[in-house]
């Protein structure tokens, strides 16, 4: 440790300082030593005091051209080819000028003095340095903890990245692993090649930190599953491309454009298309539930354009609360931004809320939805989507709130599962709520499936995709209508501004998209090709894995034909029906007994009871039998 303080310590031109003082003694010793080993010289110690001025001489003038060649200067891990170079010129410079010295000073010193000394100083100026860099880095590597790398390839590539990392004093690369036969238990690069098959028992024996993949001839599905494999063993897996990928020569599949947006959707983008919407929430004061969600989260982000007056966010999540708060201050640090920790289900906090901060305007997306985990927690998705919006809804009209938008889905029209069933039973409270409120204007606004929001089937392509496949689909004839989330947003912002009360707002999304033609074009944009019957040697396979409970084959956006017109042309309004005021207060009480009693076949008869549905699932009681 006491080395490693005085090499860590010592500055850059501390260090300069140091390599000219060993120069210069280098200089005087290889020139006793040139006299001591030309024969034609008596190098005794009369003779040696003889020519002590040129000695000094030579030594001055040897240190100045080293140190005007810039010798000292180069530091130790880039002395290679060129360093040893520059030593030997600095050698014959000053071996040229020792010669010139004995001239002017007629020492009579035979030429064979010079040379020997030139040759000298050469390998002894490039061995010193050598020698130190390597002492250097021994007391660099023993001074800190260095990662230990196991290198996956012992082709060209690994071969170069272990030469480049033997210079490095914190990375040691300490094995390859290969799967070629032939390399296997040979020494490549100075270190051991293994299988495969000894990877597990390897990273524990020798303490392995990382593996680097250094195959970049291999598909990058290829190295996905080998990195995939990996990670299952527990070990971090970092890929290295070539180093001729590195400085743009040969194909690098990063550099594959993506599907344009445009594909995924099946239409044009309409955010440009869709109006302003600033004057309908400009100076408002806003409440957001679900604030932390896809979409609460670009509803929150396009309302600072507007210029509220507040913004209240309510969401249940910690963390997602925290985040989008935070980006919403480092966006607009005047505005009067309000953190709501809690759920829509806790009612006295939801009035005490809208009351405190005089809310003028609900927009409510919070919501479950991911379909399968609702269809195993019916109880729980009901009990938020259902009975969440009723109080949510309640509270506002009670609070005097002038508008109130819920956010539904298409899943609700035509229900085959327990999540899209609980948003049309939402959308019927809020429908109730509008025949007979005087002051509120309730307004609801259903899309199909928002591109990028969490538990869309965009990230879980690109996941599998990033991993080297398979892609997974439900069913090869699979449709789903697709849109942006600012697209999903401005709706939202549009439906509140157009309102008249009772009101659902479907926006234009074109033709529905094929599943599997969107899969295809992910793949594709990543630059792979997809593996099929046809084609045995793709590199990421399409697999079957069959419609999920109470998952439909397609999606629609309306109950019923009949449409209205709105202000713009690519939304319209639906002309739905709804449930009366006592058939919707029965349709609640039932629905909360069976909460109460965490009671799922009563709450799936309440949903096929008073939701128009499609192929709802058979109600089942409690032993198992239809009811």
């Amino acid at each position: 440790m006491f080395f490693y303080r005085i090499v860590t310590h010592l500055t850059r031109s501390q260090k300069q300082a140091v390599f000219a003082l060993v120069d210069a003694a280098v200089i005087l010793a290889m020139f006793v030593s040139a006299i001591a080993l030309e024969a034609s010289v008596n190098a005794d110690r009369e003779t040696l005091l003889r020519l002590a001025d040129i000695a000094l001489l030579i030594t001055l003038a040897g240190t100045a051209i080293g140190w005007w060649l810039g010798l000292p200067r180069i530091k130790l891990n880039a002395y290679e080819t060129r360093g040893i170079i520059l030593t030997a010129g600095f050698a014959v410079l000053a071996a040229l000028t020792g010669g010139f010295f004995n001239i002017v000073l007629q020492k009579h010193l035979p030429f064979g003095v010079f040379l020997i000394f030139s040759l000298l100083l050469m390998v002894v100026c490039a061995t010193w340095r050598i020698v130190l860099l390597h002492i250097t880095l021994e007391i660099y590597r023993r001074g800190k903890v260095r990662m230990r790398v196991l290198v996956y390839g012992a082709g060209q590539t690994g071969q170069q990245l272990v030469a480049a990392l033997r210079h490095d004093d914190a990375v040691q690369a300490v094995a390859f692993v290969d799967d070629n036969p032939t390399l296997q238990s040979l020494v490549v690069a100075g270190l051991r090649v293994y299988a495969p098959s000894s990877l597990k028992e390897l990273i524990v024996e020798k303490d392995i930190d990382r593996v680097v993949l250094a195959m970049p001839s291999i598909s990058q599905p290829a190295q996905s599953r080998i990195a995939h494999r990996l990670r299952t063993i527990g070990c971090e897996v970092h890929a290295l491309p070539s180093f001729a990928e590195l400085v743009g020569e040969g194909e690098l599949k990063k550099r594959v454009a993506p599907v344009a947006l445009d594909e995924l959707l099946g239409r044009n983008r309409l955010e440009k298309e869709l109006p302003g919407v600033s004057h309908a929430y400009s100076g408002r004061r806003i409440l957001i539930t679900g604030a932390g969600g896809s979409i609460g989260s670009e509803l929150s982000r396009q309302l600072i354009a507007c210029r509220p007056d507040c913004l209240v966010l309510v969401d249940h999540s910690e963390l997602a609360l925290y985040n989008i708060e935070k980006e919403l201050r480092d966006l607009s640090a005047t505005l009067d931004i309000v953190p709501v920790l809690g759920s829509v289900l806790n009612e006295d906090l939801m009035r005490d809320v809208l009351t405190e901060h005089s809310v003028e305007v609900v927009l409510h997306a919070a919501a479950y939805k991911h379909l399968p985990l609702v269809e195993c927690n019916a109880i729980t998705g009901l009990r938020n989507n259902v009975i969440g919006t009723k109080i949510m809804a309640d509270a506002a009209r009670d609070a005097g709130v002038e508008r109130f938008i819920l956010v539904s889905s298409d899943k609700a029209v035509r229900p085959t599962n327990v999540m899209g069933a609980s948003k049309r039973l939402a959308e019927l409270v809020v429908q109730d709520l509008a025949t007979r409120s005087a002051g509120t204007r309730f307004s609801m606004v259903r899309f199909g499936n928002v591109l990028g929001s969490s538990g869309s089937v965009i990230p879980l392509f690109e996941e599998q995709i990033a991993r080297g496949g398979p892609v997974t689909l439900t069913d090869l004839q699979v449709t789903r209508y697709f849109m942006t989330i600012s697209e999903a947003a401005r709706l939202v912002l549009l439906a509140g501004s157009f309102a008249r009360g009772g009101d659902v707002f479907v926006l234009d999304m074109g033709d529905p998209v094929p599943i599997r033609k969107l899969a295809r074009q992910m793949i594709e944009g990543a630059g792979y090709t997809v593996k099929t019957a046809d084609n045995p040697d793709g590199d990421i396979e399409i697999i079957v894995t069959g419609l999920r409970p109470g998952e439909k084959m397609h999606e629609e956006l309306l109950i019923s034909a009949d449409m209205l017109t709105t202000p713009h042309s690519k939304i319209m309004r639906a002309q739905e029906s709804y449930l009366s005021e006592f058939e919707m207060a029965t349709a609640l009480k039932e629905l909360r007994q069976s909460i109460a009693a965490r009671d799922e076949a009563a709450a799936r008869a309440v949903i096929a009871r008073w939701v128009e549905k499609g192929d709802m699932p058979p109600v089942k009681t409690a032993d198992g039998e239809p009811a």
